[in-house]
């Protein structure tokens, strides 16, 4: 395919839905629109690979491509599984992806693709330094890049914060469940952000997730000596960093 110097492929799994798209890797966004197939239950490894097959077939994607999973991945390995099925636990996710779709896969933790795109293309910038992207949703997803390279599998969400899990409390959906007020849920948030400038001293610190929305809502009541700043790629940078991924591998 001419255009894949230009171009990647990404794909995004997900408890519910399994998405991709190709990439336009110069301007860090969709070259075309997206296709969602819902999950199949149970999603077991080889139920998931199927679709993203059918996926990159729609498309007529015969390249590498990467691709994003909700649990910590080491060298292609899925250590954990959250909202897909336990059989994805230690699994060679990666040379499954290879053997079913027949194309080379690179499989990257979900918030760490999403980090990079914002590195590379939206928030942050090439010259930030240390960044620290966070998605506040119903858990806390974490990324560290670190000038431009990913330290992968940071689980940033579940540090200590004050004897508690700190996605616990600072999640969004905490804020949801305990009808917190936008002030009070930014007492939480300085809280949790201040226990991890301590830890790695971010240069600046990405916040993701749909709240990202409101950031004007809640982000003067967060007190961090950081700079902090919304996420700019929304719903897209998992995919996006998924395909930049892929391509530089």
């Amino acid at each position: 395919m001419s255009t894949q110097k230009q171009r990647g492929f990404g794909i995004d799994i997900g408890g519910s839905g399994i998405k991709g798209a190709p990439v336009d890797l110069e301007k860090g966004r969709f070259a075309e629109e997206r296709t969602r197939i819902a999950t199949p239950q149970p999603a077991t490894p080889e139920a998931v690979a199927e679709v993203v097959k059918e996926i990159l077939d729609h498309y007529g994607w015969d390249g590498p491509f990467g691709c994003t999973f909700p649990a910590v991945v080491q060298h292609g390995v899925t250590r954990t599984a959250a909202n897909v099925d336990d059989s994805w636990i230690d699994c060679d996710a990666a040379k499954l992806l290879r053997k079913v779709t027949g194309r080379e896969a690179v499989l990257v933790n979900d918030a760490d693709a999403a980090g990079v795109a914002e590195v590379e293309y939206g928030a942050a910038g090439p010259d930030a330094g240390v960044v620290l992207v966070t998605t506040l949703g119903t858990g806390i997803g974490s990324a560290l890049v670190v000038r431009g390279t990913l330290v992968p599998n940071t689980e940033f969400g579940h540090i200590e914060v004050d004897g508690h899990d700190g996605e616990s409390r600072a999640a969004d959906s905490a804020r949801d469940r305990e009808e917190l007020s936008w002030e009070e849920w930014g007492e939480r948030l300085t809280r949790y952000y201040r226990t991890l400038e301590n830890l790695v001293w971010p240069d600046l610190i990405v916040v993701g997730g749909g709240v990202s929305k409101k950031f004007d809502r809640w982000s003067e009541h967060v007190h961090i000596r950081t700079p902090i700043t919304p996420a700019k790629l929304l719903n897209e940078a998992g995919i996006v960093g998924a395909a930049l991924l892929a391509h530089r591998a």
